[in-house]
């Protein structure tokens, strides 16, 4: 049965692709010979319990990781994401050249710290301002878009820190898009969130893969992996499963990843 790693590799055309990586921290191995590629344009989940290497895997990606063994290799995209992939990068070569974005589970804000949505938003551009930080009318106008795109116009001015939980995420995920990144990593996105903020970002997570951007999504949700994501990925250390993710959730591979005498003690990561 051929898989959808393989069938990435076949088509020539990878967003992201991890070839025999292996992370340690130590003693303890995080990663262990992980093989994975996932084309542009489709949506991943990633599922796995806590000290599976999900925050790993993403670290790897983003280029905070360096593996011990194993290659990574980023997808070159066009800026508007056309599915036309020129030449791979190097995970941090992608995150300098603003490719990357990454939307954490939780931001540390001072609710006290005069902030506003749109300062948040515009902290995507500024790997494309220079040293001087200073906003052109084109990263104004990425701000305004993403902001409509996650309904978050009306606040744009006020306080980050007033904002509820599920507004809060949402501007996050517009911070990734105004970055124009092609590959958008995700963290638990739905946790914690309102019912509006859920489907808001679900659209949108859709919307950006339709236009052939790739969005990895590490979640626990496994009732909504079905309806959101294009295929799922399970991991305790290595990949168990990749595919249609039905398929993938199937209980007696949950089983086997969720189980309870599966880690060493100490595992660092989550």
């Amino acid at each position: 049965m051929t898989t959808h790693t393989e069938r990435a590799r076949t088509a020539g055309s990878t967003a992201l692709d991890l070839r025999g990586v292996t992370v340690r921290y130590g003693d303890v191995v995080a990663l262990d010979g992980v093989d994975l590629a996932i084309a542009p344009g489709r949506i991943c989940g990633l599922v796995g319990m806590n000290g599976s290497g999900k925050s790993t895997l993403v670290k790897t990606v983003m280029g905070l990781v360096t593996p011990d063994e194993g290659t990574v290799s980023v997808g070159a995209l066009t800026p508007t994401a056309a599915l036309t992939p020129t030449a791979a990068l190097t995970p941090t070569a992608a995150r300098k050249r603003g490719l990357v974005g990454y939307v954490p589970q939780n931001e540390d804000i001072d609710g006290a710290f005069p902030v506003s949505v749109a300062d948040v938003v515009m902290m995507g551009r500024y790997g494309r301002m220079g040293f001087t930080r200073r906003p052109r009318p084109a990263d104004h106008a990425a701000v305004a878009e993403a902001l409509e795109r996650v309904e978050l116009t009306d606040l744009a001015r006020r306080q980050i820190g007033s904002l509820s939980g599920g507004q809060r995420k949402r501007a996050f995920v517009a911070r990734g898009i105004a970055q124009g990144a092609d590959i958008l990593l995700l963290d638990e996105p739905f946790a914690g969130v309102d019912k509006r903020s859920e489907a808001t970002i679900s659209r949108l997570l859709r919307e950006l893969a339709d236009d052939g951007r790739t969005v990895v999504v590490s979640t626990h949700d496994l009732r909504a992996l079905p309806a959101l994501c294009d295929e799922a990925v399970l991991l305790l250390r290595r990949v168990l499963a990749h595919g249609d993710p039905l398929d993938v959730l199937r209980p007696e591979r949950l089983a086997a990843a969720f189980g309870l005498d599966v880690l060493a003690e100490g595992d660092r990561d989550d």
